[in-house]
């Protein structure tokens, strides 16, 4: 953890400057720590980049009291549906059959990318960023949240018990249940339910997947295997309408989850 007390300012990105801030913190994390690559990740200039960058509203948690050049600690990604419209797809769709939101007439945003600085994982960074998308959400009234989230790691067999969980107690509902793409399908229901040891396995569930289960969101039918990130990737969906009222303090200006 930081040394001294962090000083914590959120905001969105408005300059090619501070997208980069972003990109530089998704090196650190995504391919520096758990081994991911891309076809327009900038090695030289330490940028996790893709061609959809351009195009999403990056929101980007600080710390001042870092140094000038390493002040960014929390990043999400966001795309509002409208604004997958105008691009023609969204970057889960990749990996995701989503007509089951497209279809639904109701508002969507895509949350993607997001990650935390090692320094910081486990305090209140989280709620800070959880609170911009608070208020995110609570401007642009959004109605169903989805986007990937991922397990390190591209060994089924090893992940074999916490994705058979997701999928026997999570499994979101009909009008929700998004599906990975034919070509990539790979099945979750890996695990006989009552052959699984729940405890074990929900320790194996990455914290962030966690916390969204927490709020009430479900998980889509199938993983995607990216071998290019060294991830094993599931599909998180949140219905606001469907959360009880504690769930729906995150979606409440100034509030935590």
């Amino acid at each position: 953890m930081p040394q001294t007390a962090p000083e914590f300012r959120l905001r969105l990105a408005d300059t090619p400057d501070e997208i980069a801030a972003a990109q530089r913190l998704r090196y650190t994390v995504f391919v520096e720590e758990l081994g991911g690559d891309g076809a327009l990740v900038d090695h030289a200039n330490r940028l996790e980049k893709d061609r959809f960058d351009p195009f999403y509203d990056h929101l980007i948690l600080y710390d001042m009291t870092r140094a000038e050049d390493d002040q960014a600690v929390g990043v999400y990604r966001l795309l509002r549906g409208e604004k997958a419209s105008e691009i023609g797809q969204f970057y889960s769709e990749a990996e995701y059959d989503l007509d089951v939101l497209r279809s639904s007439g109701r508002k969507l945003l895509e949350l993607g990318r997001s990650c935390l600085h090692a320094d910081y994982r486990g305090g209140a960074a989280m709620y800070h960023l959880w609170n911009g998308l608070s208020e995110y959400v609570f401007t642009h009234e959004i109605d169903i949240l989805f986007g990937v989230a991922s397990f390190h790691g591209t060994d089924i067999d090893a992940l074999a018990a916490p994705l058979s969980l997701l999928h026997h107690r999570h499994l979101a509902p009909e009008g929700l249940r998004v599906r990975a793409q034919p070509a990539h399908f790979q099945s979750m229901d890996l695990v006989p339910e009552d052959q699984i040891n729940r405890v074990a396995a929900m320790r194996e569930v990455p914290a962030l997947i966690k916390a969204y289960l927490r709020l009430g969101g479900f998980v889509g039918e199938g993983a995607f295997v990216d071998r290019a990130f060294n991830t094993t990737d599931i599909c998180l969906v949140m219905d606001t309408q469907r959360l009880n009222e504690k769930q729906k303090t995150i979606y409440t200006r100034g509030t935590t989850p």
